[in-house]
């Protein structure tokens, strides 16, 4: 029977006389407190909260024909649930259709993270242009050679100005600089232009540093197999361009030399890269490797003729060999770049174009900046710049610096209206740059023996680092449960002040340090706030709550409230009145109070009497909801009691103290047999 040993490796050109442990940073341990990483997936909890699908889509106001599938679910340590959806609907796929509920530890729903907007039904359902148009669509779109398109799927896009009925086109091959592509190209069904495309194959630029000799992770036996306990594992395909490659083995556990020529020495720095990344997501942000369920991947190395790149295709990392095959890329940070592109892939999945293109790729480069740290190797010595070892400029240069992105010619070091228009590499930089800002600070300063000057944008004030782990917490946290698939800066600094707030709660140190970082690369505020500098809420107090005032305060159809006295009020003579009419319709009435930031527990009550005429024990013909900011808090229908009598329902308003709230009563009536939704004595407890 195998089992799995450290072998002794020499990976790289300065190798070292003895093997070495790399020892984790000072701090890398996580701090006491709230400071935790959610906990890895639990695939039961996964395959629970899919059984309550059908009656979350119910829950959150679905259209109907829309189905939720469960992608991930984040626990927290306290039982809060994070809940990430893709959606269908009258079974096609939406493409930009994701979700995430925020739910509490009792299961309530708190919030929502819509992907652009909630509403994914398209002005039509009927295509007027043929598959065959869109498959030549897609072959159009591609610059690949040997390439083949799928013949077309008709699906629902989320496109930036509303979800429009669309084929979505697969053509694979292979670029003429030897980089695979499967380009996905949408097209509109009903007029056949050209919606958006993205690449599956996000490739990445490394700093070819080798790493030394190193304890490496290896199965024995007869011969000793490169790969660990996770699964992951390296192959050999050398020069190829397409298949899995052969597996390296070793007769005696030590392999390479430190040269290019012996084969094995770049699986050395693959190899060890790869297991590294995986450790790093495992120890530090609770993550079981790419996919959250403790399954590794595979490296391939000396892929291509002098392919100076690497990529992550969806299932793998690869590395080229470099000019003249004499320079691998296959250093360190660049598995730690192209494994985040499987995180971001298996979390936000983050749309490789536009503003979302940027912030994949700038994650890609933060994790890989993350991993050199959490290495701390000395012959990869943990700095804030990427590629700066593989000269491929030429003058020994980096190719990128996350203290001032703009030095490397391209990069983009402020957020502006027209980012999204370039490259991911290139509007990846002011994420970058909040990333050193929020981790080192601004201003002047020598690390590890490299020097930094980090900028401000405009007029921003001045910026304190956290340190780089909680810095890296926080991202994680934001791509794992508040970003979703079109995300763009702004919402990434929504996301990431939410993040801070759970992880070091409201107005603490790190999470003013994150809203001083977005600003600091022109990111305007948005209404996330951290509740230390938050204006008070512009709204007033609840008003009316006993509708004796008849409509005053309150919006919505004509009708409900009332004194008619074919129902009793619980007090008074007023109440408001939903449903009762026995023909197809749907009323509402809704009102936007302030919850006080310093309120201590708020909660909103109210009183609801349900009487039905409808005969049935088993199905909801009339329904009526309460909701606040459009996430449903309960639920009625001629199924539910009370019935004839008023009873109390209570709403926690906690998670919106600082803020205005919307609340709205809302009930649908089929087209016989009345039901009716009596409400009265609304009231708040700040």
């Amino acid at each position: 029977m195998n089992r799995l040993k450290s072998g002794l490796a020499t990976g790289g050109l300065l190798a070292l006389a003895l093997a070495i442990s790399p020892a984790i940073p000072a701090g890398a341990a996580a701090s006491a407190g709230r400071d935790k990483a959610p906990a890895p997936e639990s695939q039961s909890l996964k395959a629970t909260e899919q059984s309550r699908a059908a009656s979350s889509a119910s829950a959150l106001g679905l259209a109907k024909g829309e189905k939720l599938v469960v992608k991930s679910v984040i626990a927290d340590a306290n039982g809060a649930t994070s809940v990430r959806y893709e959606r269908t609907l009258d079974g096609l796929r939406v493409i930009g259709g994701d979700l995430v509920t925020h739910k509490d530890a009792s299961g309530s729903v708190k919030s929502v993270t819509w992907n652009l907007r909630k509403n994914v039904t398209p002005a039509t359902m009927t295509p007027t242009v043929s598959k065959s148009a869109a498959h030549q669509a897609g072959l159009a779109a591609s610059k690949a050679n040997k390439e083949t398109a799928s013949a077309g799927e008709l699906v629902v896009f989320q496109s930036a100005t509303g979800p429009k009925l669309a084929y979505e086109v697969i053509t694979e091959g292979i670029k003429p600089d030897q980089t695979p592509t499967r380009l996905h190209t949408i097209v509109d069904a009903t007029s056949g232009a050209t919606l958006t495309s993205w690449d599956d194959v996000k490739h990445g630029t490394g700093n070819g540093i080798f790493v030394g000799s190193v304890t490496l992770a290896t199965t024995a036996g007869t011969p000793y197999t490169m790969k660990d306990t996770h699964g992951n594992y390296t192959t050999d395909l050398n020069q190829a361009t397409t298949g899995t490659g052969t597996t390296f083995t070793d007769s005696d556990d030590v392999w390479g030399n430190g040269l290019q020529s012996n084969r094995q020495s770049a699986a050395v720095d693959a190899h060890y890269g790869a297991g590294k990344t995986y450790d790093y997501y495992n120890t530090q942000l609770g993550r079981a490797g790419i996919w959250n369920n403790g399954t590794g991947a595979r490296s391939r190395v000396h892929y291509g003729q002098s392919y100076a790149n690497a990529f992550w295709d969806g299932t793998q990392m690869t590395y080229g060999d470099g000019t003249n095959n004499a320079a691998p890329l296959v250093e360190l940070d660049v598995a730690g770049h192209e494994m985040s592109h499987g995180v971001t892939e298996n979390t936000a999945n983050l749309t490789y174009s536009g503003e979302s293109g940027g912030l994949n790729e700038a994650t890609s480069d933060i994790f890989g900046t993350a991993v050199e740290w959490y290495a701390n190797n000395p012959n990869d010595v943990p700095d804030y710049l990427i590629g700066e070892k593989l000269n491929l400029n030429g003058n020994g240069t980096p190719l990128r610096y996350m203290d001032q992105p703009s030095k490397d010619g391209a990069s983009k070091d402020c957020w502006s209206s027209t980012l999204g228009s370039l490259d991911p590499h290139y509007s990846s930089g002011p994420l970058n740059h909040w990333y050193y800002l929020l981790s080192e600070g601004s201003g002047a300063k020598t690390i590890n023996g490299v020097s930094y000057n980090s900028p401000v944008c405009g007029t921003a004030g001045a910026v304190t680092g956290i340190t780089h782990l909680k810095a890296e917490k926080i991202w994680y946290r934001t791509l794992a449960t508040y970003l979703t698939s079109s995300s763009n800066y702004a919402a990434a600094r929504t996301g990431a002040i939410k993040s801070a707030k759970d992880l070091y709660g409201s107005g603490s140190v790190e999470c003013t340090a994150v809203e001083k970082a977005f600003t600091a690369i022109a990111v305007a505020a948005t209404t996330e706030t951290c509740g230390t500098t938050t204006p008070p809420p512009t709204g007033g107090a609840l008003t009316n709550g006993g509708f004796e005032s008849g409509q005053t305060g309150w919006t919505g159809t004509a009708g409900p409230i009332t004194n008619n006295t074919g129902r009793p009020a619980r007090t008074g003579t007023w109440k408001m009145w939903l449903g009762g009419n026995g023909v197809a319709g749907s009323e509402s009435e809704s009102q936007t109070f302030a919850v006080p930031a310093t309120a201590v527990t708020p909660t909103l009550t109210y009183y609801i009497r349900i009487d039905t005429a409808e005969t049935t024990t088993t199905t909801a013909y009339d329904t009526a909801t309460v909701s606040i900011n459009g996430v449903t808090k309960h639920s009625f229908s001629n199924l539910s009691t009370p019935k004839s009598s008023y009873v109390v329902k209570t709403i926690d308003l906690t998670a919106y103290k600082g803020t205005n709230v919307t609340l709205k009563f809302a009930d649908t009536e089929d087209s016989s047999l009345q039901t009716s939704f009596v409400v009265d004595d609304v009231s708040t407890n700040f």
